[in-house]
């Protein structure tokens, strides 16, 4: 499985906690790949900067070192843009950075992790697992 990591999973992380650091260790011993999404990478990197969280920001710089890291592509915006398009309508709309994450999870087959799963549970085909 390829496990995509949203940011409140990396802050749990970067924090330390016991539970999530053992579900991320048991999913790499299963053989489990990971990757952090354009837009998780910019929004834990601009957290730490603005609270000037330096030593965090070290280790967050050592995990992006063990776990790739990607890109955004064209099919990702244009599944941005449906995702958009069909949450405006059911009137359920998530924030833009939300959509984002989900688009790159759908177009390059990746299972979420998240601790919140109802931001995205309106996503058709969207494979979400909470470890908290």
């Amino acid at each position: 499985m390829i496990c995509a990591l949203d940011s409140n999973i990396v802050s749990y992380m970067l924090k330390e906690d016991s539970e999530v650091i053992a579900r991320y260790r048991q999913a790499f011993d299963d053989g489990d790949d990971f990757v952090i999404p354009p837009i998780v990478f910019y929004e834990v990197q601009r957290g730490l900067l603005a609270k000037n969280l330096m030593k965090k920001l070290v280790k967050f710089n050592a995990l992006c070192q063990k776990i790739e890291q990607a890109e955004f592509n064209n099919p990702v915006w244009q599944k941005a843009a449906q995702i958009y398009a069909m949450l405006s309508q059911q009137g359920k709309m998530i924030d833009d950075a939300d959509i984002f994450i989900a688009a790159f999870c759908l177009v390059n087959g990746c299972t979420l992790i998240t601790n919140n799963t109802r931001h995205f549970e309106n996503i058709s085909g969207l494979k979400l697992v909470n470890w908290k």
